[in-house]
């Protein structure tokens, strides 16, 4: 058990290191980086995406996952505007970092490395994407100063690189194209195209993930508060959402493993992309990789757990 978690937990610390020593060495440029994270946001993740939407299989238990997790991050939103003065004077955004999650840059591949594959986190990713892209964009413009008006919103999504992939590949894999696809004499080239653009993902995006870990001991107390907060709302949301689903749908060891994934996430990278974040911006940052560390080791327990 031991080997096979480190087999697990190693390649990840090796990937981090190696993008902090990239940031460290001047290997690789802040433009460079710019680069790398437009590949990886405009290219490999809608294609991860698809493909995870493309051959998930859809039942009832789908649903029942969507709203579970939908709703769960909604009252993780309330509960951070509740307890926002415990980051004071960073209460801005605190309820936005201990709410949604990180699954396209982070979650996708951690659950890959656990699993060898990435559909079955595609199930718990639903209910969060479409949270991120409609609560959460509109209450962060809101707190932002601007009116978030349906039609943008509706924009955001739309024009979204991984949305756009995430719907195709809903519409050809609830359709049963995907099955019909798979299934077929183009099955083989299908895979083949598709491993050989999703392939490089994980690494590229935990390389990314390393060169912007940003520890400021400055805002340690700020930052600690957030980060604890967020570690004891999502033990909570773990706890209270599984009990959910599996009192509606018969208990999945793989689905459980999507969820303890999901929410050892830290919150979603995007926040400073949708919004002014002035003098909040390196407590963020700073909140943001310190709860990427306890990912790595909330991923460690993961692994150990999964080969008990």
């Amino acid at each position: 058990m031991v080997l096979s978690v480190v087999e697990m937990v190693l390649p990840i610390l090796l990937l981090l290191a190696i993008g902090v020593l990239c940031r460290q060495k001047g290997i690789l440029t802040p433009e460079g980086l710019a680069g790398v994270k437009s590949i990886v946001g405009n290219v490999c993740l809608p294609v991860v995406l698809f493909n995870a939407f493309f051959t998930a299989h859809y039942s009832s238990a789908v649903l029942i996952t969507f709203a579970a997790v939908y709703l769960g991050f909604g009252i993780a939103l309330l509960a951070g505007f509740a307890l926002r003065r415990v980051a004071a004077p960073y209460g801005k955004f605190f309820p936005f970092l201990v709410s949604s999650a990180e699954g396209g840059m982070l979650g996708y591949a951690l659950y890959g490395v656990l699993t060898g594959e990435q559909s079955g986190f595609a199930v718990v990713d639903l209910g969060q994407t479409v949270f991120a892209y409609t609560v959460f964009l509109g209450t962060l413009t809101l707190v932002d100063g601007q009116t978030p008006s349906p039609r943008k919103l509706l924009r955001n999504i739309v024009t979204n690189k991984c949305c756009i992939g995430m719907a195709l590949g809903i519409l050809l894999g609830a359709t049963g194209v995907g099955g019909m696809v798979l299934s077929g004499p183009a099955a083989g080239i299908v895979r083949g195209v598709i491993s050989a653009v999703t392939a490089p993902t994980s690494a590229l995006v935990l390389i990314v993930v390393g060169y912007e870990l940003e520890l400021d001991p400055a805002l340690l107390r700020p930052v600690a508060a957030t980060v604890l907060s967020r570690l004891v709302l999502m033990g909570g949301l773990l706890a209270l959402v599984s009990f959910v689903i599996f009192r509606l749908i018969p208990y999945d060891p793989a689905l459980q493993l999507a969820l303890m994934v999901m929410y050892a996430l830290p919150a979603p990278f995007i926040i400073p992309l949708f919004a002014n974040v002035g003098d909040d911006g390196k407590y963020i940052s700073t909140a943001l990789s310190v709860h990427t560390l306890c990912t790595v080791l909330l991923f460690t327990a993961i692994a150990v757990y999964r080969f008990m």
